[in-house]
């Protein structure tokens, strides 16, 4: 299957060397890229932040949960050892696992940065 190519648009945008550093000092204040603080304050105006940090932890969790879940999908598929059903459960249980943490994560305070 093809890969589909992401359309983007690129621009140059110019500043003071003032405006330049204060940008910096933003994006590190919210341990950003420069770049990525640029085109999320460009798009959506503000950038949020949640206020617990245990939620980094479930979050980071549940991405090993997912690439372990990946890592044995793929090698099933390699070695023919598991059923195809058995591959599209344990998807079905990653994706309840991302219901419930985006559940989680709504209901948690944001602060504006």
């Amino acid at each position: 299957m093809p890969k589909i190519k992401k359309q983007i648009k690129c621009k140059q945008v110019k500043f003071s060397i003032d405006e330049w550093s204060r940008v910096e000092q933003r994006a590190a204040g919210v341990k950003m890229k420069t770049a990525t603080y640029i085109q999320r304050m460009a798009v959506d105006g503000k950038i949020m932040r949640l206020e617990n940090s245990e939620s980094r932890d479930v979050i980071k969790a549940m991405n090993r949960i997912g690439v372990s879940i990946n890592q044995i999908a793929r090698k099933a598929n390699e070695t023919h050892n598991l059923y195809a059903a058995d591959i599209e459960k344990l998807k079905g249980e990653h994706e309840e696992l991302c219901l419930i943490l985006n559940q989680y994560v709504s209901g948690l305070r944001l602060t504006e940065v």
